[in-house]
């Protein structure tokens, strides 16, 4: 997936040659945790979280440390979809909701609460602010609908103006 982000970073130019800056990225670190209702099994199922990584200007991830929202083990980020467990990081520093509060406008701070989101997604809204990315779309919940999924949607065209959306999108195939 990364060389495939890498040629399509470089492939799309911008105005004055410039290379295509990536945007952040929602994705998923597996830990080495069960939940308990996985501990039975025969093959358990571990545990999986999802992260919000950065790109730098060479359009590698930003590595970064991140704690498993259920164990507390800390991972450190190296790659999209890679971690790798720090044995001594019980008290390593990792960035916090409050951290991110202090950063962005009050009443966005409020829509990502009122939503329960996690701490990706406050990252990626962060990101948005920091970058002055507008226009960009922060996905605060998705339900899955028999065969659709339920999107709720923060739309954030610049730092004051923002609308939420919520879409339904058909994910079964549907012969006709």
């Amino acid at each position: 997936m990364k060389n495939l982000l890498q040629k399509l970073a470089k492939e799309l130019v911008l105005g004055k040659s410039e290379l295509y800056k990536l945007a952040g990225f929602k994705h998923l670190i597996q830990c080495h945790c069960i939940l308990p209702q996985y501990r039975k099994l025969d093959n358990p199922i571990f545990h999986k979280f999802v992260v919000f990584s950065s790109f730098d200007e060479d359009q590698e991830v930003i590595p970064k440390i991140v704690k498993c929202n259920n164990c507390d083990v800390a991972h450190k980020v190296f790659d999209l979809c890679k971690s790798e467990l720090l044995i001594d990081g019980e008290d390593v520093n990792v960035i916090s909701i409050a951290d991110i509060k202090k950063t962005i406008p009050e009443n966005i701070c409020n829509i990502l609460e009122e939503n329960n989101c996690d701490i990706a997604t406050w990252e990626q809204t962060k990101d948005v602010f920091d970058n002055k990315d507008w226009g960009s779309n922060v996905v605060l919940s998705s339900k899955k609908l028999s065969g659709s999924t339920n999107i709720k949607i923060l739309k954030l065209e610049n730092k004051e103006d923002f609308k939420i959306e919520v879409n339904l999108r058909q994910d079964d195939l549907i012969r006709r």
